[in-house]
């Protein structure tokens, strides 16, 4: 004690009560506390931590800072969600973490000798780094919070990035992201992106699942970003959308950040158009998928106009919409939109008050149908029309100087099937390269086959088969328990042409082309004639369906998957010509849908997708519900 003689009384009788109540390791901190004092250390130098300590002080414990937590997100112009926070230790600089778990020093808060990692905080000046280090996913509490990285690697471009993990940083414009599902299980991959960098480069980007939550909130389409660690990992082969063999894989230590350096300049968006020449090489290929702009000439069978009214309840239900379009005065093909780009469609047709002529579809994928070159939109695709971008723009502007061009349809249209006998069809079944098809086969009916009912009672919207409720009919598909039954053709004939024998069964529209009646109206009819008998009777085949035998006419038919698996060679007919018709311009699939190829949608109706071997009549009994 000797060496605190020269201390006031007061001072020492303090250090005395330290040494007695809180033992010598407080007396070490009075002792530099006492230092401080006698060197003439001021109050504020102490606060900043800026004046040296002197060399027989103790060493701190710990080297890392006490996060203060997040005091609440700020929205930034691009969408990122700003997190503030404040440290308790001292200043900060770089990008911060937040994955070390601080160790705290009794009695003091120790110097921090690099960038102070913590949860919820900026690093940088161009914004929150969201990202996720040291572990694969967030836990339930970090969910909503910024997790970061204190690595900034050098900066490269999209041309630069190869296979393997990348420690550098890239810089970019999100142009477009979509949901990955797997199409067989219905379970969800995880995020796709479109990116592109300052040199106009394109390249496509994936979020696993597991990372969706840490990164979407933050993610909004057209803003800039900058991202630093990634996974170069292979591109899929199939239904690519970039020309990159590399996809950037946000991996475990990646750190996204909002780019907010006005001075870099990146182009908006990335349009990649194909004409029918491109598309009808490319099709059935599933290959790289490109973009289509042209002009609507039907929109679900209508021609569109100011006072055009759509079934938006159909609509709904099917999640498609089925347009004509044509570029230029090349032939006209058949645009299928799926889901959200079919909802994306109609909203903004019905914003145009059906004007809208010109539209532009990215990522298509092209396939035949019986020889019919169609486009499909993808879960990729997004829907430009009139004046919503420059290129259609442009193309609005042709329309209007040549509307006697655009006015005129070629000829050779391309929506009629390629024609063959039966033995063809069934040579076409047996081949291992066949995929489903329509085809136009003229053939003579020579039977209604019996033991079968010829109908079947339908949803009145979606025309899937009803299914029986306690007292009503219900839809399985509209999800709907109580719906109106509508009763559809399902006929089964004995068909024949010069050299072979097929059974044709007859659906929906079909059946009314063959008989000129709705099955509706002959189940109605014959309940009317004969008004004493019960509603579950079993309504005999009608006189109209009998007068087709003898008959030869020609039917779109078409080869489905149960045809080519062999397990039947009967075949569906979903449009009958009337006699001595050239060939279709419209509709080949009548009352059965097109799947389309929009990654898992289930949008076919029922007696499409299964076939109509795998129909069953159940009796065909009289609908109770109209």
């Amino acid at each position: 004690m000797d060496r605190y003689r020269f201390l006031r009384p007061r001072i020492y009788i303090d250090l005395l009560i330290c040494v007695f109540f809180f033992g010598s390791r407080t007396v070490l901190s009075f002792q530099l506390l006492l230092a401080m004092k006698v060197s003439g250390v001021s109050d504020s130098e102490k606060m900043t931590g800026e004046t040296a300590i002197p060399s027989d002080s103790v060493n701190p414990i710990s080297q890392s800072g006490v996060s203060s937590g997040d005091n609440g997100p700020t929205k930034s112009r691009c969408g990122m969600a700003d997190s503030k926070g404040t440290s308790k230790s001292g200043p900060q600089s770089g990008i911060t973490s937040g994955v070390d778990k601080p160790v705290k020093s009794r009695g003091t808060t120790a110097e921090t000798q690099r960038p102070i990692r913590t949860h919820g905080r900026t690093g940088g000046s161009s914004g929150p780094v969201i990202g996720v280090r040291g572990r694969p996913s967030v836990s339930a509490i970090d969910k909503g919070k910024s997790i970061v990285s204190d690595d900034v690697g050098k900066v490269i471009t999209f041309k630069d990035v190869k296979f393997g993990p990348h420690e550098d940083e890239i810089r970019f414009r999100l142009i477009h992201f979509w949901e990955a599902w797997n199409v067989q299980t219905k379970v969800l991959i995880g995020i796709e992106m479109l990116l592109i960098d300052e040199e106009a480069s394109v390249i496509q980007g994936f979020i696993s699942y597991g990372r969706i939550e840490t990164y979407l909130p933050h993610m909004k389409a057209g803003c800039t970003y900058r991202l630093n660690k990634f996974y170069g990992s292979k591109s899929k082969t199939v239904y690519r959308i970039a020309d990159s063999d590399v996809t950037i894989s946000f991996s475990w230590n990646s750190a996204l950040t909002a780019l907010e350096d006005s001075s870099i300049c990146f182009p908006e968006d990335r349009i990649r158009i194909h004409g029918f020449r491109e598309f009808d090489g490319a099709s059935d290929l599933k290959g790289d998928l490109y973009d289509y702009i042209g002009h609507i000439k039907l929109v679900n069978g209508k021609v569109p106009t100011d006072s055009i009214l759509l079934d938006e309840g159909e609509i709904a239900v099917s999640r498609r919409v089925e347009l004509h379009v044509q570029t230029h005065d090349d032939p006209v093909m058949k645009l299928y939109l799926w889901d959200k780009a079919a909802f994306e469609f109609i909203d903004k047709f019905k914003a145009s008050r059906g004007t809208a002529r010109v539209i532009l579809v990215t990522t298509l994928n092209p396939k035949r149908f019986g020889g019919v070159l169609s486009l499909s939109a993808m879960a990729s695709s997004r829907v430009f029309m009139d004046s919503d971008i420059q290129e259609t723009l442009s193309y609005l502007s042709w329309l209007n100087s040549n509307l006697d061009v655009a006015s005129r349809v070629n000829a050779e249209v391309i929506t009629k099937p390629e024609p063959a006998t039966l033995g063809e069809l069934f040579a076409y079944m047996n081949q291992a390269s066949s995929k489903v098809a329509w085809f136009e086969c003229t053939a003579t009916i020579d039977d209604v086959v019996h033991g079968s009912g010829w109908y079947y009672i339908g949803c009145g919207v979606c025309h899937t088969k009803a299914t029986k409720g306690p007292t009503t009919l219900m839809c399985k598909k509209c999800g709907k328990s109580e719906i109106v039954g509508v009763a559809q053709y399902l006929t089964r004939l004995s068909v024949y042409d010069n050299n072979d024998q097929a059974v044709f069964v007859v659906l929906g529209d079909a059946g009314e082309e063959l008989t000129g009646k709705k099955a509706s109206e002959l189940v109605e009819k014959y309940y009317q004639v004969n008004d004493n008998i019960e509603g579950d009777h079993k309504v005999p085949v009608p006189q109209a369906m009998i007068d087709t035998i003898g008959q030869t006419r020609k039917f779109i038919v078409k080869v489905s998957k149960h045809n080519l698996d062999a397990k039947t060679q009967t075949l569906t007919v979903t449009k009958v010509l009337p006699p001595d018709a050239a060939g279709p311009e419209d509709n080949l699939e009548g009352d059965v849908d097109v799947i389309g190829d929009a990654e898992g949608v289930g949008n076919a109706a029922e007696f499409g997708k299964r076939g109509a071997d795998e129909i069953e009549s159940e009796g065909v009994k009289r609908a109770k519900c109209g």
